[in-house]
C-alpha cells in the first residue's frame, strides 16, 4: 500500500492570525510611541533572530541526520503505534536523558514522527524532556531546592509523560475515526 502524503495547504490560518496580531501590535506601538520605538523593537527582534538561527539550524541538522541514520523499521517497531506501553516508556526515558534546549528537542521529535513514531510517543518524549530532564534537575533544581524537593517533584511527575502519551494516542485515533486523517496513529 502506498503511503499517503499529507496535503500541503497554501494558506495557514495560524500564520495569518499571528501575523495579524503582530502587525496590530506594531501599529499600536507606532501610534503610541512613534517610529524610534518601532525601529528599536525591530532591531532587538532581529538580534534575537540572528542569535537563534545557528541553534535552529543545528537542531534541524541533527534531526535531518537522525532521519538518515536511524532505520525507519526500527523506530516504527520501538516507538511506533504498535509499540504499546513499552514504546511510551522508551520515549519517556529518551526525553528524560537527552540534553539540549527546545531548538534541539522539537526537531528531534519531528524527526521521530517522520521515521514512524506515533504521536503518543512524541508527546511522551517532549513531556518527559520538560518534566523529567536530568539536565535541569542537576543544574538548577538541586542547588536551589535540594534533593528532597527534586526527588518528590520527579516522583510526582513520573507518570505524566505516559498519561500524556496515552491521551495523545486516544485523541489521534478519535481524529482518524472521524475522517481527520491518520498521519501519526
Amino acid at each position: 500500500m502506498a503511503e499517503r502524503r499529507r496535503r500541503i495547504r497554501s494558506f495557514e490560518w495560524s500564520t495569518a492570525i499571528i501575523a495579524s496580531i503582530s502587525i496590530a501590535a506594531g501599529v499600536a506601538v507606532y501610534l503610541r510611541d512613534g517610529t524610534d520605538k518601532v525601529i528599536a523593537i525591530l532591531t532587538k527582534d532581529l538580534e534575537l533572530l540572528v542569535g537563534m538561527l545557528p541553534k535552529m539550524a543545528a537542531g534541524c541538522l541533527i534531526a535531518a541526520f537522525v532521519t538518515r541514520l536511524l532505520p525507519r523499521e526500527v523506530v516504527a517497531r520501538v516507538v511506533g503505534s504498535e509499540s504499546g506501553l513499552i514504546g511510551l516508556l522508551v520515549a519517556m526515558m529518551m526525553g528524560a536523558v537527552l540534553p539540549g534546549g527546545p531548538l534541539t528537542i522539537y526537531p528531534l521529535a519531528a524527526a521521530f514522527l517522520v521515521l514512524g513514531a506515533d504521536v503518543g510517543t512524541a508527546v511522551a518524549f517532549i513531556t518527559a524532556w520538560n518534566l523529567l530532564g536530568y539536565n535541569r534537575a542537576l543544574i538548577w533544581e538541586l542547588p536551589f531546592f535540594g534533593p528532597e524537593f527534586v526527588g518528590w517533584r520527579i516522583l510526582i511527575a513520573l507518570p505524566l509523560p505516559i498519561i500524556g502519551g496515552l491521551l495523545a494516542r486516544m485523541a489521534a485515533r478519535l481524529i482518524a475515526k472521524r475522517g481527520g486523517g491518520d498521519q501519526w496513529t
